[in-house]
């Protein structure tokens, strides 16, 4: 069984950082691509940030591309999501994502829907508050 947790939500002040973390267990897929995501209250789940297994972003977001940074360490099945200058409006619940990575996966320009990810975690509240 698969399984996504996420770590390190919390709230920051406008211009700060916080760093996410997701967590895998059961994965077998040969390349995963893992994507953060957010939602808004109402709003369906807008990918922010994806990368796959040993590589680097694929995609970010245009909100926050410049300021977010997604990483990885396979020896411990995390994927992180280091989001500096935070903004107000990155204020959401921010969730985990995995799927078997296709061959459009790889260099893309346009965000994948949250229907397009099999597994999920349970997300973590990030706030920007002053």
């Amino acid at each position: 069984e698969v399984q996504l947790s996420e770590f390190g939500g919390g709230t920051a002040q406008p211009g700060g950082s916080l760093t996410l973390s997701c967590v895998s267990s059961g994965i077998t897929y040969s390349t995963t691509c893992t994507a953060w995501f957010r939602q808004y209250s109402g709003k369906e789940r807008e990918e922010v940030a994806a990368t796959y297994t040993g590589g680097i972003g694929i995609f970010y977001a245009k909100s926050v591309k410049g300021r977010f940074t997604i990483s990885q360490d396979n020896a411990k099945r995390t994927v992180y999501l280091h989001m500096n200058s935070l903004k107000f409006e990155d204020t959401a619940m921010y969730y985990c994502a995995a799927r078997s990575c296709v061959l459009g996966d790889y260099v893309r320009s346009e965000p994948r829907t949250e229907f397009e990810y099999d597994h999920w975690g349970r997300g973590t509240q990030v706030t920007v508050s002053s």
